[in-house]
């Protein structure tokens, strides 16, 4: 009997996968992994399909679901805490686990969905990472990276570059210890906690805060409420030119990105015309953030791929930019 892959992704889209092998252990992972490249099989690995949009006819090959366990932490009043996290734990639980053990940093990226093995690939905290274990599938070996040789950007590493040629088998983290967060970057959450930008709160004060403000946002997963059933930010912010971001609305936003200039894809969205909501159908952006496309109960994936190329394309006849989706697609094109 074949497995539909809409009962593993958070968008509860996909069809039929030919093959599903659960690997619980380090080494399940490896030996499915390896055993269909072996077979010359397509092999898709999917963590909690958190960022992920499948084609509605499935995918005819093996798919591995990353179900590994596994927290390890060495302690130490000088070093902090020291962690080695399977890649099949639910991110969030961790840092719940951490928020309550007393180790600081990570306390801002509550609420986000998925595996720790997705973490590294799509950069998500990269200033707590310090090391990837990985499955090599071009060389046959396990290899592992230093952070600073993951080539961390935004929204990107060198696994998201060279896709599918690397398994994330466990994550390590180096976290201060301490009941205080680490200090406030964002303005709504420092506006939220009551401190200035820059101070301090407790961990499990920003914890609680960060949640509040991804709920507000429909982006902690909630089986009863459609707006979560997405994939997050479905478009990443774009990196323009300074002749591109020129060529913008003087009110657009702007912030410096290395030698180019990031705007917003929300501010994009909104003002080429698609407000929070928009669709009449079974797909249509969140009613609370508009950078998630999202399936109201009855949507396919060819429903959320329509709404996907109308967005894109308005953006682009209104600003000349074509937005580029973060969300992994799998059979099917944007």
């Amino acid at each position: 009997m074949t497995e539909q892959l809409s009962r593993h992704t958070t968008f509860h889209l996909g069809g039929p996968a030919r093959r599903l092998i659960v690997a619980t252990t380090e080494q399940q992972l490896i030996d499915a992994v390896s055993g269909g490249d072996s077979r010359g099989e397509p092999v898709l690995v999917l963590g909690g399909g958190s960022n992920v949009l499948i084609a509605d006819e499935g995918f005819d090959g093996t798919v591995v679901k990353v179900a590994s366990r596994g927290v390890r932490a060495d302690i130490s009043d000088c070093a902090g805490a020291d962690i080695s996290v399977a890649a099949g734990e639910t991110w969030d639980d961790l840092v719940a686990h951490a928020v309550a053990s007393g180790w600081s940093g990570m306390e801002t990226l509550s609420g986000i969905p998925g595996s720790v093995g997705a973490v590294p690939i799509q950069n998500v905290g990269a200033y707590v990472i310090q090391r990837v274990r990985t499955w090599d599938r071009r060389d046959g070996a396990v290899r592992t990276f230093a952070a600073a040789e993951c080539d961390f950007s935004y929204r990107t590493s060198r696994f998201k570059r060279e896709a599918g040629r690397y398994v994330v088998l466990r994550v390590d983290f180096q976290l201060p210890l301490g009941d205080l967060g680490q200090p406030i970057r964002y303005p709504e959450l420092a506006r939220a906690l009551g401190v200035e930008a820059g101070q301090r709160a407790p961990a499990t004060q920003v914890r609680e805060k960060v949640l509040a403000i991804r709920r507000g946002k429909g982006m902690v997963l909630d089986e009863s409420d459609h707006d979560t059933w997405s994939a997050g930010s479905f478009f990443t912010n774009p990196v323009l030119t300074p002749e591109q971001a020129a060529a913008l609305p003087a009110e657009a936003p702007r912030f410096p990105a290395g030698e180019g200039i990031k705007t917003s894809a929300a501010w994009l969205i909104q003002h080429a015309g698609f407000p929070a909501g928009y669709g009449s159908g079974p797909a249509t952006l969140s009613t609370r953030h508009v950078l998630a496309l999202t399936n109201r109960g009855q949507a396919t994936t060819a429903d959320v791929v329509s709404l996907a190329r109308e967005i894109r394309d308005g953006v682009r006849e209104r600003f000349g930019i074509t937005l580029v989706p973060e969300v992994n697609l799998v059979g099917v094109g944007i």
